[in-house]
């Protein structure tokens, strides 16, 4: 999944003071049950005038649902402060993690103010906590990826590759006992979370330069009954993340819903019965651009469904096979030597994510070895299909345009860089390269998504593909 550490929601603060803590304490009470109850609709009534106006009830459940799916029920709530007389800070310790919940009250008690975002407890400052011990690049690389990743949890593995004008390094990191060291690694298996959506929307990319699809057809006609309220879904906003559709679907918390393994038991039977119940567009198609892991996903099952294969035979027989993936799957089978374990956000071992229909969105499991190979076969001009996914297909803002799949970011005047990353509840990567010369860093890791320090992978990918420009 493509992720952002701080979950914002809304924050309209209060002009007001306190008055007592009682009445944060019930109010954040109520809250706790209806988000484990999933009652969004009773939150929602929870809300001043400003806050329904700001966030429709279908905002509210879409985020509300979103956050049950990646952190699971609340467990329990400690208050912790009053922030700037403002608003009310509860340490919330969810099935998945430990969150900051920040809520602002009106004097009607009604919930004027609500902020989502990481907690991480503050440590004692001790004298060179963590020994570098890296070595084998120029310091001010060493430097950079040791800033980046010293304050991971002790087991956490980085896996990078470095190409510059087409040419690969890999370097690779274990923090061991407080110590960050080297190890090889560009073997071992990792999922690469929603950098997965950049191989979908290449099977895209494929067919369309095939002329077996064209970017404005509709995936309709692929399934045997209507859509709810007959709506319209092309291929193309479906890559590049302007359908309307949600960031996850409204079924996805069915009673068989794991918040541990999320998407394992969500298969034809929900994405149909989603399609033709639940199915609502927040937007026009093609209008704004909205991220949505439901969009990429049934892109991939839209695509099998077209060509009477799996997600994974189309993978295979389209990408991996052509640029020599052999390791690269959805399905992990891999023995304990081949793949490096995920982490939670406390540093614990936690269970890969698997996944039915929707693997389109996150499923794959690489190694920077075999992603390398797809990142270098980018730079071929003669590759029409890896050039295609490329084209700026919508522009979000003057900073970004999307592609198929790719985010392509604007760095300064002169530069821009294609760009994606991914999380899951074990791992996060990031890839960002620089097509034209011929310079990217893909990371691959076991730290969480929901780890407080996870944006330290994307500023590392950055950072590095920075420093070749003044190497």
């Amino acid at each position: 999944m493509k992720t952002t550490v701080v979950l914002l929601f809304v924050l309209l603060l209060s002009s007001n003071l306190f008055a007592q803590n009682e009445r944060y304490g019930r109010v954040s009470a109520l809250f706790v049950e209806n988000f484990n109850a999933e009652e969004f609709e009773d939150i929602f009534q929870l809300f001043s005038v400003e806050m329904k106006e700001a966030l429709p009830i279908g905002k509210t459940a879409e985020f509300l649902s979103g956050l049950k799916s990646q952190m699971g029920n609340i467990n329990e709530t400690e208050f912790l402060q009053f922030q700037n007389g403002s608003y009310a800070s509860y340490i919330s310790t969810f099935e998945r993690g430990v969150l900051l919940l920040n809520i602002s009250l009106n004097e009607e008690n009604e919930i004027n103010g609500l902020l989502v975002q990481p907690f991480q407890e503050k440590q004692a400052v001790k004298e060179d906590p963590v020994v570098n011990s890296l070595s084998g690049f120029p310091k001010k690389e060493i430097d950079l990826i040791f800033n980046n990743s010293k304050d991971f949890p002790n087991n956490s593995q980085l896996s990078i590759a470095m190409i510059k004008n087409g040419e690969v390094q890999y370097f690779g990191l274990l923090i061991e006992n407080d110590s960050v060291k080297n190890i090889v690694n560009e073997n071992k298996i990792f999922e690469i979370g929603s950098i997965t959506k950049v191989f979908t929307a290449t099977l895209l990319a494929e067919a369309l330069e095939k002329g077996e699809v064209e970017i404005d057809d509709t995936i309709n006609p692929i399934f045997p009954f209507f859509f709810r309220d007959s709506i319209e879904i092309t291929f193309g906003s479906l890559a590049n993340h302007t359908s309307g559709l949600p960031r996850l679907p409204s079924n996805l918390n069915s009673s068989s819903f794991n918040p541990q393994n999320p998407y394992r038991n969500y298969g034809e039977e929900e994405i149909e019965a989603y399609l033709q119940n639940e199915l609502r567009l927040s937007h026009a198609p093609g209008s704004v651009y909205d991220y949505s892991n439901l969009g990429m996903g049934l892109l991939g099952y839209a695509l099998g469904k077209k060509y009477g294969k799996t997600y994974q035979e189309l993978l295979e027989e389209k990408i991996f096979d052509k640029y020599k993936m052999t390791k690269s799957t959805i399905i992990n089978d891999f023995d304990d030597e081949e793949m490096v374990k995920g982490l939670d956000a406390s540093g614990n071992e936690t269970q890969n994510w698997e996944f039915d229909v929707l693997a389109g969105l996150g499923g794959i499991l690489s190694t920077t070895n075999e992603m390398s190979n797809f990142v270098i076969a980018q730079f071929d001009p003669n590759n029409r299909e890896l050039k295609r996914s490329r084209i700026p297909t919508f522009t979000a803002s003057d900073q970004m345009k999307l592609a198929l799949g790719w985010h392509l970011m604007k760095l300064d005047a002169q530069k821009e860089v294609y760009w994606h990353n991914g999380g899951t509840g074990g791992y996060s990567s990031s890839l960002v390269m620089d097509v034209e010369k011929e310079h990217a860093v893909i990371i691959l890791s076991n730290v969480s998504a929901f780890n407080a320090n996870k944006q330290n992978i994307d500023n590392l990918a950055f950072g590095l593909l920075k420093s070749f420009e003044t190497n």
